[in-house]
């Protein structure tokens, strides 16, 4: 048996970045729009009109302030309200794979490994861009990485899913080490037009390097226990698949092709779940809430992470213990909990313990006991 351990990190970060401001702005102006195109049916009260949004609204909401995205044009755009994404061809790198590559190259620098030291990749993102062939072979291609790959999804869950893969294949000596990738365009299932959720997504790449801890040459994280759990719920979805064309009512604007989400039950169902999920792995491994310095949890809601916060640690976080990024990089889906920890984790000192931790749609939810070494 090996013992695996976080060697490397990176983050994508698309050029273009929306505040709410210019956001607000862009979906006040599709309200009139719509507003004044149905007017007549708004006044004889066979159609209510669409409400504005606020700054102050969203902020309370979320704890958002701004978000990446990989087009701002069309989803800025009034008429249009998504990315406009050039259609590439065949011949050419996947924007999603594209995203990954400089994610994991930023994973293998920090580590000190090349493409040679890794057998595995793992696509693991809310949307793939394509059925097949997979986005994680794309990736291993580009990268050039002799082994195999696949993709998986677990939506905001697939991170934390996938480093548990990772880590069991490099426990059981079947690989030397993996890189889980996370690429996500948040912007393409996200329903600009909804003012509920026209807020929450952001788009972002990450890179986790997995190996094993004899294999690390500096500073690492020794992974101590992982733990998955999912239980269904129809709360958080999206019904876009390869199927829509083969139904009588599958039209290509229909709501409920993209983001879903009933907001109370999500914050009723899956808090207690996503606490007491950590809880019992924590005591599982004998590790009290004293013993634990540091939670990157999954960048979904400030209040959502607070509460949580305050559930496993018997009080409220203080600065630092539970670094927010979603203020900036909105949520990022499967994304967000490793951004945390790569840019809130180089100065624990050797020894320190902390817990990364991502949830959502299935219900589904991943933690990652990890141990600073070096």
């Amino acid at each position: 048996m090996y013992t695996a351990a976080i060697t490397g990190t990176g983050v994508y970060t698309p050029s273009e970045r929306i505040t709410n401001a210019e956001l607000v702005k862009a979906f006040n102006a599709y309200v009139d729009l719509q507003n004044e195109k149905h007017a007549d049916e708004i006044a004889s009260g066979a159609r209510e009109p669409l409400q504005y949004s606020s700054e102050e609204f969203i902020l309370k909401a979320s704890g958002i302030e701004s978000r990446f995205v990989m087009d701002k044009t069309g989803v800025l755009d009034p008429e249009v309200m998504h990315p406009l994404l050039r259609q590439r061809g065949d011949d050419e790198p996947g924007i999603m794979a594209e995203m990954a590559v400089d994610a994991a190259r930023q994973a293998l620098a920090q580590a000190g490994k090349s493409a040679e030291d890794v057998d595995l990749v793992i696509c693991a993102a809310s949307n793939m861009e394509r059925a097949y062939p997979a986005v994680a072979i794309e990736i291993q291609q580009l990268l050039g990485i002799q082994g195999f790959a696949f993709d998986m999804n677990v939506a905001c869950s697939s991170a934390t899913f996938g480093i548990q893969t990772a880590a069991d294949m490099i426990r059981s000596g079947s690989i030397r080490a993996a890189l889980v990738v996370n690429p996500e365009i948040c912007s393409g299932h996200l329903e600009w037009r909804d003012r509920d959720c026209h807020f929450i997504f952001g788009d972002v790449a990450t890179a986790t390097l997995i190996e094993r801890s004899e294999d690390a040459t500096g500073a690492h994280f020794e992974i101590l226990s992982t733990r998955c759990a999912t239980e269904f719920s129809n709360n958080i979805r999206n019904n876009n698949g390869y199927l829509r064309r083969s139904r009588p009512d599958g039209v290509a604007d229909r709501r409920d092709m993209q983001f879903m989400q009933n907001g109370r039950k999500v914050f009723k169902e899956v808090l207690p779940m996503v606490s007491q999920h950590i809880t019992d792995h924590m005591t599982a491994e004998g590790v009290g809430a004293a013993d634990l310095k540091r939670l990157w949890l999954h960048q979904a809601n400030k209040t959502m992470n607070d509460f949580i916060g305050k559930k496993v640690l018997g009080r409220t976080p203080e600065a630092g213990e539970q670094p927010n990024i979603l203020q900036d990089y909105a949520n990022t889906s499967s994304a967000g909990s490793i951004i945390a920890f790569s840019k809130f984790s180089d100065d624990l000192e050797a020894g320190d313990t902390g817990l990364i931790c991502s949830f959502g749609a299935g219900y589904s939810v991943g933690s990652v006991l990890v141990r600073r070494h070096g």
